[in-house]
């Protein structure tokens, strides 16, 4: 199993990441949402600099915050200072886009970044299109300011059945999004394997990321401790999961299917108008758990969306995730306290995996 880490960008990072590498963490993603954290390129070239083994990347990007050429030219940026340590993690946009009152971007505009990228990542000459323009690009000066030398892989982030079989037919491995109990990833990666086999691929061959929260309880911890900790990982993540089956919530495992489709809701706002209430409901996003939120994230929730017990259960929960077919557990570092949270897990957890 590899463990890797995953947050926004913020002033102590790169001496974080360093420390992270030094306890046996693998892979370090960072959030591409500029409305909530500083620049995820900027982030990952600092991080280079301070890490040797760390593999780097965006967990994830989308194709709407740069044009495909931008990202795969970031990407080679990141690979020069960090040779070979580069991961493209992408997917529609989730926080990026809904922080702006956006929506996500399409299925189909994912697969063209995706195919775009590829193709400036090898070295290759790709097809470029905007709007009726097409036009064909590859980087014209990458000696010693860009490396496509050393593979790029390209990881896909999805939610939703047809976001997984796309992930499936055109990542080199997918990324999961807050689940941690076996019948959750079991569903999600049903879907992944669906679109491998359509593209003639192997299942096998696809790298599986399951990006999640983790806290260690006390004996006799109350439901509120838990919830403060990690309830807002809890409900950000079913919420994505409801929002992709709400038309058919019935692809859903059955035992989460009401508790999961009880979350579509969370990060709405009617009563304001559709140019502001964005503001308000994702001020928060991914850093703490809304009051409005907190009958929502139930013990039972937490535990099937999160790593969070004792050491022992924690532990027991990340070997039934490998069982499920996951090879790479990032935690969430925490809204504060990081790089206490990243030691306490390489100690509780790493050091006794």
């Amino acid at each position: 199993m590899d463990f890797g880490f995953h947050c926004g960008v913020y002033s102590t990072l790169h001496t974080d990441a360093a420390v992270a590498e030094e306890h046996g963490f693998t892979h370090a993603l960072l959030y591409d949402s500029q409305m909530l954290y500083g620049d995820v390129y900027a982030g990952l070239c600092l991080c280079a600099t301070h890490t040797k083994k760390l593999k780097l990347g965006p967990g994830v990007t989308n194709p709407k915050s740069r044009i495909s050429p931008t990202t795969a030219s970031a990407m080679a940026t990141v690979n020069l200072f960090a040779p070979g340590r580069a991961v493209l993690g992408i997917g529609t946009g989730n926080s990026t886009r809904r922080a702006m009152g956006m929506p996500a971007a399409r299925l189909s505009d994912l697969r063209e970044h995706v195919e775009v990228c590829r193709g400036l990542l090898s070295g290759q000459q790709v097809v470029y299109r905007e709007g009726d323009r097409r036009r064909t690009i590859r980087f014209l000066n990458p000696e010693g300011t860009l490396n496509t030398r050393d593979r790029i892989p390209i990881y896909v982030s999805a939610a939703g059945p047809k976001a997984l079989e796309l992930a499936g037919e055109i990542g080199d491995g997918v990324i999961l999004w807050g689940v941690s109990d076996e019948s959750l990833i079991k569903y999600h990666l049903e879907h992944v394997r669906r679109g491998a086999e359509k593209a003639g691929k192997r299942f096998e061959d696809l790298y599986v990321v399951c990006m999640t929260g983790f806290h260690v309880t006390k004996p006799g911890e109350s439901l509120e401790s838990m919830r403060q900790a990690v309830g807002y990982m809890a409900i950000s993540g079913l919420n994505l999961i409801a929002l992709s089956c709400r038309e058919n919530p019935d692809v859903l495992p059955a035992q989460f299917r009401s508790d999961i489709m009880g979350t579509l809701e969370a990060y709405r706002t009617p009563g304001e108008s559709v140019e502001r209430r964005h503001l308000e409901r994702y001020l928060e996003y991914g850093a703490s758990l809304q009051k409005l939120h907190e009958s929502l994230a139930t013990e039972k929730l937490i535990k099937a969306t999160t790593i969070t017990g004792s050491p022992e259960e924690c532990v027991e929960t990340i070997k039934r995730m490998e069982q499920a077919g996951v090879h790479q557990v990032t935690i969430q570092a925490g809204a504060a306290n990081q790089r206490q949270n990243l030691i306490a897990f390489a100690k509780n957890i790493i050091a006794r995996y």
